[in-house]
């Protein structure tokens, strides 16, 4: 690949050559944004330079140019703590600092930092794909500086750190979860020495925040075959360090010839499953934790084998403190996946009888707006080897999502509120809040899930009448509809 015209094709890379020029520090295109150059993949608009010298001066100059090109202000941010700093230009993240030199502290991931030479600065790379360097120097101007054989490790796809992966990642255990993130994300292997010095320094783990766990486990969750990076979490025994609850899916226990299929790896494949339909992070946090408390609620009887009953109350139980514990957004986004979790056997048991509008409408109510994501998720969860026992499931999925669009059009119950108020009670049966309102007030909803009457105000208020009679009230007042 001829980098230099590459480079002269992007004004922007251009402006920070000249910027470099103008300060007279030795300038590099360095990270990701190269190797995946190299690998002719398509790249965030995130680019990282180093020089030998300040990286805020170089970004600081920088910004001054692209404010000329452009006419107009450019985004400057600058660390003076970290030595780096940041400029926005139109469609693209320039990220600068000086080259430096790392040691580490046994209880810290965070390093001593010292000025440094370019080489230096490869040394403290992560892994020798994100080593490699492209000069922005006149004398040597597009050419690539490969001291580890990051090209050759792209070629044999291949994750291997510069430096011995004993000390690369004691000195910052995150490197661990990245070389997995990245092998997931690339398809590439993890180099034998390197692998087993992830799971010699598995407990490095302990040092880092969960933040920044979570975020490599995201990125890897977000990949195209997410099942990949987990199972080299659980052989490395990463995931041990922080997601117990996951590790103990994994198994197959067998009592008088009966066995359960390993949940772990049933896990894993609706996962996989879920990403032919679907690139949303949490619609995929459903997916790992739908099944999550199935090791909590096996049973075995002799006549029925094995039973998970209840598994998904209390999964959805369970995703709350998950989420806590591995920093996950406490939102909607949680009460989003705890919706699915409780909500994702319903279609399946729709599926193995005759689907009834009152158990469609009581679907529609519950999962609301999730309804789509759900069935989702469930056409995701039938993993059988039987190729014909999957044809069959899935037609019948056809059928329930016929069903339910049959349903909404008519009845629209997705989302929606009796007509039948607590204010309209307490006023007809002049009568406190409290539980007889609430007992009024379900009776009257699940009338209409059921379908003895319509969600329609001369339906329904008659109905509440009968109801509230027979429970001892009598009206006090005959509201007409306004």
């Amino acid at each position: 690949m001829n980098f230099a015209e590459l480079l002269h094709q992007t004004p922007v890379f251009m402006q920070v050559a000249e910027a470099a020029h103008e300060l007279n520090v030795p300038g590099y295109m360095v990270g990701g944004y190269v190797r995946d150059l190299v690998l002719r993949r398509h790249h965030k608009p995130d680019v990282d330079f180093v020089c030998v010298g300040s990286g805020i001066r170089w970004a600081e100059r920088v910004a001054e140019r692209l404010e000329a090109l452009y006419g107009q202000p450019v985004s400057l941010a600058v660390y003076k703590n970290f030595g780096t700093a940041m400029v926005q230009a139109p469609d693209m993240t320039l990220e600068f600092v000086g080259a430096r030199k790392e040691s580490y502290r046994a209880d810290s991931r965070k390093p001593i930092v010292e000025d440094g030479t370019l080489q230096d600065d490869q040394l403290r790379r992560d892994f020798t794909i994100n080593a490699m360097a492209i000069s922005l120097n006149k004398a040597d101007f597009g050419t690539l500086i490969d001291p580890f054989d990051g090209q050759g490790d792209l070629r044999r796809k291949l994750i291997k750190t510069p430096l011995d992966p004993d000390i690369t990642f004691s000195d910052d255990p995150l490197r661990m979860m990245r070389a997995i993130r990245f092998a997931t994300q690339l398809n590439f292997d993890i180099a034998p020495e390197t692998f087993e010095a992830i799971i010699r320094n598995r407990e490095r783990m302990s040092i880092l925040s969960m933040e920044r766990i979570t975020d490599e486990l995201n990125k890897i969750i977000l990949s195209n075959v997410p099942s990949y990076g987990f199972k080299l979490l659980f052989i490395s025994e990463l995931l041990h360090q922080f997601f117990p609850e996951m590790v103990a899916l994994h198994g197959v226990e067998t009592i008088n010839g009966h066995s359960h299929k390993d949940n772990f790896y049933h896990t894993l494949k609706v996962l996989d499953n879920l990403c032919a339909y679907s690139d949303d992070l949490w619609l995929r946090w459903a997916a790992i934790l739908h099944d999550i408390a199935k090791p909590a609620t096996k049973r075995y009887y002799p006549k029925q084998g094995w039973t998970f009953h209840g598994h998904e109350e209390k999964g959805a139980r369970m995703v709350p403190h998950i989420f806590r514990r591995l920093k996950l957004p406490m939102n909607e986004k949680m009460k989003f996946v705890q919706k699915l979790v409780r909500l994702h056997l319903r279609p399946i048991a729709l599926v193995k009888e005759t689907v009834t509008d009152s158990a469609i409408r009581r679907l529609l109510f519950e999962a609301g707006d999730d309804i789509d994501c759900l069935m989702k998720l469930c056409r995701a969860d039938i993993t059988s080897k039987d190729g014909a026992k999957v044809k069959k499931y899935l037609q019948n999925f056809d059928r329930v999502e016929q069903k339910i669009a049959e349903v909404e059009a008519r009845d629209k119950i997705r989302n929606f509120q009796p007509v039948i108020t607590g204010e309209i009670i307490m006023e007809t049966f002049n009568i406190t809040p409290g539980k007889a309102v609430g007992d009024i007030k379900i009776q009257v909803r699940e009338a209409i899930l059921d379908g003895k009457i319509r969600n329609e105000f001369e339906e329904a208020y008659p109905f509440m009448l009968e109801i509230g009679k027979k429970l001892g009230y009598e009206p006090v007042k005959i509201i007409t509809q306004a």
